[in-house]
């Protein structure tokens, strides 16, 4: 029932099927959750061991005692058997409730919170009751020039975790992004804070006063829902790794990145902010527990055996169980990690990857900021490189005989090393123009000498170039040996070589993670990058030549 995209959560109840009291028919149009609980209770009391009595009791059944308690009680319970009407709930919880099959007890305490979650107003939409929230939020009619006749609403998400919707009619449009108190790629078995959609509301509010041209505005936020409004990417914008993956150049992609780097991390930074003004901004965002996910998929799971993970088996077989063994590696991960946690150096997006922007030729917009907080700067930069990288090292993948892709990695590399290059020209012109400022990094009374300047920029941008390698080293394992993988290598269709593009890409950001501090140009990491894939195309040549791997038509 409750498949890799979740429970039915969303479907609506007939009218007149909801009895209140076992009664007359009740006057709910569509029946609500309570009633529908109450009854349900009553007709499997036997079945629940709950008494009779107990019906009386429940007041609010997304969050009494008594719900709970069956859940616990019962989750496990070979005789809660009663699955099939799980499809009708309108409610995240209720459906919960019934997915007894899950193997995880601690799926239990998921529901628990999603009945909770309920009592704030929450209920997720499906496209009819997009419509109907629409009707009754004055701001959305607005953007919609109070038309309803001849609307469209898409679901069109395609990411881990939230729901998406595009809402266009012939007076306006705009998107809709709804969160769910799960991960959605995997089900209700992992719960998620929705509040998740409130910390992305003010990465984007943030960024885009910093950085207006880069990034969508927000038109509405609902809090309760976990919802929010903003502007419309229309056609022909497409996310990014989906151009990278169809050869697309976009001429304006590194001069676009490096600027919203650029500037959205230097003005959230010490190099900018007084300490009073960047403890208060760090404190805003230390509820944003979308932090313990990248911290468990990102820099635990990936090195030992992880109820979520997976490759390209059996071909990766070996490499994943290398992964784990590497005993440098997971000293440099561990590092990493701590650094993640610890230092709160500038407010990052915190999910920068290839799936996260939008482009056409001459725009590039970035989006999904849930992630958002004071982390380290290295993070976001290594997350957009690495995804680069993941996608140069797909590309013989998606080689055919008509086009062998060697011109399009030679503008990823390319596109790579001008990111890096023009963020740290930017970011370093940002800091020479604000050096009297009121940042406290580098108090100008201390640092009063233009060569102990000089020499203070030149160890942070090092610092910084090394953070990012190692970042996005990390980033691109955990897309091959880890739970959330990534389109590039996926639409691959041949395994073998698939296979064969994805154990290059890790051994690249494995010799990248361990070799990072030696590195200091973006040119070298470009060489590392060249000399990996030499390799490879020794051995899918050599493959070919043995009949192992088809050549793709």
């Amino acid at each position: 029932m409750a498949g890799k995209e979740g429970p039915h959560v969303a479907r609506q109840r007939k009218i007149g099927s909801c009895r209140e009291d076992g009664g007359e028919m009740c006057h709910h149009a569509p029946m609500n959750n309570e009633c529908w609980f109450l009854s349900f209770v009553e007709k499997n009391k036997k079945t629940l061991g709950v008494k009779s009595k107990s019906r009386q009791k429940i007041s609010s059944p997304t969050s009494t005692a008594l719900e709970k308690r069956i859940l616990l009680e019962h989750w496990d319970s070979a005789s809660f058997s009663i699955v099939d009407e799980a499809n009708q709930f309108s409610s995240t919880a209720a459906a919960a409730l019934f997915l007894r099959h899950l193997p995880l007890r601690n799926s239990a305490l998921f529901v628990v919170k999603a009945m909770e979650a309920a009592d704030d107003g929450f209920r997720p939409l499906d496209v009819e009751a997009v419509v109907e929230y629409i009707k009754d939020t004055p701001a959305l009619l607005a953007l919609l020039g109070e038309q309803l006749e001849g609307l469209s609403v898409k679901e069109v998400g395609d990411g881990n975790l939230n729901f998406v919707y595009i809402v266009s009619g012939p007076g306006g449009s705009f998107v809709l992004k709804q969160a769910l108190p799960y991960v959605r790629s995997v089900g209700i078995s992992w719960p998620m804070s929705k509040e998740r959609t409130y910390f992305e509301m003010l990465a984007l509010k943030e960024h885009g006063r910093l950085c207006p041209y880069h990034v969508p505005e927000v038109y509405h936020f609902d809090r309760p829902m976990s919802l929010i409004a903003m502007r419309y990417l229309q056609p022909p914008h497409i996310i990014l790794r989906k151009g990278l993956i169809a050869g697309i150049e976009y001429p304006l992609l590194a001069q676009h990145m490096s600027d919203f780097m650029a500037r959205t991390l230097f003005f959230t930074s010490l190099l900018y902010h007084s300490t009073l003004e960047h403890r208060k901004a760090v404190a805003e965002f230390c509820g944003n527990e979308l932090c313990r996910l990248t911290e468990q998929v990102v820099f635990s799971d990936p090195y030992k055996v992880a109820q979520y993970n997976r490759w390209t088996s059996p071909y990766l077989d070996h490499d994943a169980e290398a992964i784990r063994e590497d005993d440098t590696l997971k000293i440099e991960v561990a590092g990493l990690k701590s650094m993640f946690c610890e230092r709160a150096q500038a407010m990052i997006h915190g999910d920068l990857h290839t799936g996260s922007v939008m482009v056409t030729n001459d725009s590039t917009q970035v989006i999904d900021s849930e992630f958002a907080f004071y982390g380290p700067m290295g993070y976001d930069i290594g997350a957009f490189l690495g995804n680069l990288i993941l996608a140069f090292f797909s590309q013989d993948g998606h080689a055919n005989k008509d086009d062998d892709r060697e011109a399009y990695k030679r503008w990823i590399l390319k596109t790579i090393e001008e990111t890096w290059d023009l963020f740290h020209q930017k970011f370093v012109s940002l800091w020479n123009e604000n050096i009297d400022g009121h940042g406290e990094a580098y108090l100008a009374d201390i640092y009063n000498k233009p060569e102990l300047q000089l020499l203070a920029q030149k160890k942070y941008m090092i610092d910084l170039f090394h953070d990012s390698i190692g970042f996005g080293a990390a980033k691109m394992i955990r897309r091959i040996v880890g739970v959330a993988h990534v389109e590039d290598f996926e639409s691959i269709a041949d395994t073998s070589r698939r296979a064969f593009c994805e154990r290059d890409a890790l051994n690249c950001a494995k010799t990248l993670l361990k070799e990072r501090c030696k590195l200091e140009t973006i040119g070298q990491v470009i060489s590392v990058i060249e000399e990996t894939s030499a390799r490879l195309a020794v051995e899918i040549g050599r493959a070919c030549y043995h009949h192992e791997v088809p050549l793709v038509e």
